[in-house]
């Protein structure tokens, strides 16, 4: 029987986890480096901290959950949502926790994976899977003098819990994703709150509502209208993901509405325009929020749209040379979004480096499969990331693909399994092509890497992508 390894326990691995241990593949075991399943949904609590995708179509498409709270679920009802997953199917019992992997490395006599772990521990398995993300590392603005703040201060995703806003002057270095969450509930306790934006976001109305109970009774007791909700919210994303681009009639459709949310909660004309953005709508990632403008709008924050160039012992300086004192620091400087792997050293066939194959920035087959580097695949990977639609969605199709290839390895007997260098980059010239023509590339944002290939998205809806991985391409392998 192949034995399995998979690092991480988050969205990713446990649809990988559920599905092969669903095709009778038992000898699994999962790495997690922290004290709990859940990944991203463990680590960010951060107030306000929710998913800016509807709950029914955030969540397994075998795992329905009937007792969501709210249309748009918060973090920690969205944690217990994998745990409970995890734990139903069999998944938790097969963590070990408190194990960082820091390296792995293909051993090619004996055709399997030495796994290293920060505690110099090894293990090793017949088959890799990373289920890392591409969001799981916390990221520092590379500024002067953030070590010699003297107040405090802290990551969004490493949010201080024991920090009261309260009376006090604050800075929020970032105003993307995680920001336009936390900031409202900042603005509502701190005395001054100076939030530093580089670049204006689009910003879209969230049509978020909280469940009655004779919705969840409903959806209890006829669970086919909460598939007929999960369809319909589908449809939607679809087409609201093939419209992340102005010159499309959806695209113009979604600026409209940005524009329009902009201008019924922002009168005062300068804020306004600080907050207009200056590209066009898709290129970076657009955002869901009710709260976000009405509390840039309090007479207690401040919008700063000059560049921070250092911090010092008691503030933060801008590239006007305004130094602002304050008494605490959030970053929302986001995540290391080109980590993919290179936070773990992984070493392939001949010595060779995954971080090196990928100097240029990362690539794969589906996302998921490198040459030079045999049974070795990748969850949310290169390009499977979406700018519109529920990445569940693209975890699943992902985690049926993996399935097909280890049936075909037991069914055929084969130790190795490893894409073609003609496959890889016959794929990867067809998605270049098409990425490089999207609106991603008309701007500078987190998808792309510093070489200006975009890394991190695929490109337009979920159900071309689902078509794709649907069947294995054996031809595209070499098996032995």
């Amino acid at each position: 029987m192949t034995s399995i390894g998979i690092i991480g326990s988050g969205f990713g691995a446990i649809a990988v986890a559920v599905e092969l241990k669903r095709a009778g593949h038992t000898d699994l075991r999962l790495w997690e480096r922290s004290h709990d399943v859940g990944g991203v949904w463990r680590d960010n609590t951060y107030p306000g901290a929710g998913c800016d995708v509807p709950s029914p179509l955030y969540s397994y498409s075998y795992e329905p959950n009937s007792q969501w709270t709210r249309r748009y679920a918060l973090q920690e009802e969205i944690h217990a949502y994998i745990r409970a997953v995890a734990d139903k199917h069999g998944v938790t019992p097969l963590v070990r926790f408190g194990a960082e992997v820091v390296a792995a490395a293909w051993d090619e006599d004996a055709a399997h994976w030495v796994v290293t772990f920060a505690d110099r521990t090894t293990s090793t398995v017949d088959l890799l899977v990373s289920a890392v993300g591409q969001l799981s590392r916390p990221k520092l603005p590379g500024i002067d003098g953030v070590e010699s703040f003297t107040g405090t201060s802290f990551h969004s995703a490493e949010w201080n819990h024991s920090f009261d806003a309260s009376g006090k002057r604050v800075a929020v270095v970032g105003a993307g994703a995680s920001a336009v969450q936390f900031v409202p509930h900042l603005a509502k306790d701190a005395e001054q709150l100076v939030v530093f934006q580089r670049t204006a976001n689009y910003l879209m109305p969230k049509p978020d509502k909280p469940y009655k109970a004779w919705h969840r009774g409903l959806f209890k007791a006829l669970p086919v209208t909460q598939r007929i909700e999960r369809g319909g919210i589908w449809a939607i994303m679809e087409q609201f993901a093939r419209g992340l681009d102005e010159r499309s009639k959806v695209g113009r459709i979604n600026k409209a509405i940005a524009m329009r949310h902009l201008g019924k909660h922002v009168t005062d004309p300068v804020l306004k325009a600080k907050l207009t953005p200056d590209y066009p709508i898709g290129c970076k990632r657009i955002l869901f929020s009710n709260e976000f403008y009405p509390a840039l709008a309090q007479p207690n924050v401040d919008v700063v749209t000059h560049g921070v160039t250092r911090v010092t012992t008691t503030g933060v300086v801008d590239d006007a040379g305004t130094e602002h004192e304050v008494d605490a620091i959030v970053y929302g400087t986001g995540f290391d979004a080109q980590d993919f792997l290179e936070s773990i050293d992984v070493t392939g066939v001949g010595g060779q480096k995954l971080a090196t194959h990928w100097t240029d920035g990362a690539h794969a087959y589906l996302g998921m499969y490198v040459p030079g580097f045999p049974n070795l695949l990748v969850t949310y990977g290169p390009n499977t990331n979406l700018g519109g639609g529920s990445i569940i969605y693209m975890l699943e199709a992902q985690a049926r693909h993996m399935r097909q290839v280890v049936d075909r390895m037991e069914a055929g007997s084969y130790r190795t399994v490893e894409v073609t260098e003609e496959a890889e980059r016959a794929y990867d010239r067809d998605l270049t092509s098409q990425l490089d023509s999207s609106v991603w590339s008309s701007c500078d944002n987190w998808y792309r890497h510093p070489s200006g290939r975009i890394t991190s998205n695929w490109p337009g809806a979920t159900r071309p992508f689902a078509r794709a991985t649907k069947h294995l391409q054996p031809e595209a392998f070499t098996w032995a």
